[in-house]
């Protein structure tokens, strides 16, 4: 039981606030001393004895360390993170939001709409989720405020249009799950990118449905008469086409076959460096400051994945892998009772821990059951994904809020805001029942 001790251990410094790669190397160390010595002192073993056990224990770690830094796969995730702040920095989600305001500011709700688009457009052009909630919290909420917006749509939606980039791709999500699952990441953004579509779909019904309901919780505003509609259209063209073309060459060049994830990556960085300067802001005190960034994103991610393997390996060791999946594939329901636990755990452990820290701890243990099962481990992969993206939405850890929170105005409370995702979170829930109940609708076998 010391694997299952160990777990419950790391999740509560987890939750008290201890850093999390720090947390998963300590309580690793520990239990695998503790794991050490019962293995081998109440057989009258010797501290020799002891101290081999021990090391033995975490022998093969060097191995995996250099395969870690050494895995092409997530050699994409700091190209992709520069490409992010890169583009964060060029003020392109300014001019997104902007030009799209006022193209549907006359529609009642049209401000939250597009706010859900911008939000999806910086999905597939950056995939940074605070950078987005930030960029839409600082312009778009006060913009909506000041129409008259009622406090839990604005902040809802924010919120949720900030998270698809956990979900359309480029996604970091996703990346790092292929690494987990061992399957191509050019595939999982392929089979990604038709739920996150519907995710916006369904944010905008709901918007639509609650301005027609209540005409004082997203009113019309007027467009600005000093230009013509057709100067609007321009204007708002002009800031839309060069991140649609950014889209085109990542994204398109993965799904044709032509580039690896990584490749793409590359060209997206450098397409971020262009069109930064084509925004004028392009200078090397940008540069530095993206590359600082990239280089302590990047670090803190295989700081916690070095930490993770280190606590997966005592957990294996002290068979606590074994007691989980005798439990797991002795559940009623078989297939369908492991699918609904799984996601439940997965679920309710996003209200306190981040992405990374499920990703490489919690479904290393569950996806060898998966397979034992027979799940088709795409599939599996992209339902994993959208229930991830909740774990940025859910009180009272959800990262997004906290994003929000930071650069809200004072009359927003954050029980505002938690009441605001909540919608959101069930749009999430239901559409990914959606992809459980109907895999063919999405492509799946």
């Amino acid at each position: 039981m010391i694997g299952i001790i160990m777990f419950g251990a790391a999740l509560v410094l987890l939750v008290v606030g201890y850093p999390v790669a720090f947390t998963f190397g300590a309580v690793s160390m520990f239990f695998g001393a503790l794991s050490a010595f019962f293995e081998v002192m109440p057989d009258g073993g010797t501290m020799a004895d002891f101290m081999d056990e021990f090391l033995q224990m975490f022998s093969m770690m060097p191995f995996r360390i250099f395969s870690i830094m050494t895995n092409k796969i997530l050699m994409a995730v700091p190209l992709f993170i520069f490409m992010g702040i890169v583009l964060q920095k060029s003020e392109l989600a300014t001019r997104l939001l902007e030009s799209m305001g006022v193209l549907f500011g006359r529609i009642r709700g049209g401000l939250a709409v597009s706010t859900v688009l911008i939000g999806a457009l910086l999905a597939a052009s950056t995939g940074v989720v605070g950078a987005s909630v930030v960029a839409m919290g600082v312009i778009s909420l006060p913009v909506m405020l000041k129409y008259g917006y009622s406090k839990k749509l604005s902040t809802g939606t924010i919120c949720a249009a900030g998270t698809l980039g956990q979900i359309i791709p480029p996604s970091i999500v996703l990346i790092v799950l292929g690494d987990v699952f061992q399957l191509p990441v050019g595939d999982l953004f392929k089979f990604a990118f038709f739920p996150g579509l519907m995710l916006v779909a369904a944010y905008i019904v709901y918007i639509l449905i609650v301005a027609f309901l209540d005409k004082d919780a997203a009113p019309a505003i007027e467009l600005d008469l000093t230009i013509t509609k057709k100067q609007n259209i321009i204007k708002a063209l002009i800031a839309i086409i060069p991140p649609l073309v950014l889209i085109i060459l990542v994204l398109g060049s993965i799904f044709a076959g032509i580039a690896t994830p990584t490749e793409s990556a590359s060209v997206g960085s450098l397409g971020a460096v262009l069109l930064a300067a084509g925004y004028k802001q392009l200078s090397w005190e940008m540069i530095k400051e993206a590359s600082v960034g990239t280089i302590k994103i990047t670090a803190m991610v295989f700081a916690i994945l070095i930490g993770a393997t280190a606590f997966s390996m005592v957990f294996v060791y002290s068979g606590a892998d074994d007691i989980t999946a005798n439990f797991m594939t002795h559940l009623p329901g078989e297939k369908w009772g492991f699918l609904a636990l799984s996601m439940l755990a997965v679920m309710f452990l996003g209200f306190f821990i981040d992405f990374i820290e499920i990703s490489y701890i919690v479904l290393p243990i569950i996806l060898p059951i998966a397979h034992t099962i027979g799940l088709d481990p795409l599939w599996f992969a992209i339902l994993m994904a959208l229930n991830l993206q909740t774990s940025f939405l859910t009180p009272p850890f959800g990262f997004s809020l906290f994003y929000l929170k930071g650069v809200a105005p004072p009359s927003i409370q954050t029980t505002d805001i938690y009441k605001g995702v909540i919608p959101f979170i069930i749009i999430q829930v239901l559409v990914l029942l959606s992809v459980v109940f109907f895999p063919h609708f999405y492509g799946f076998r």
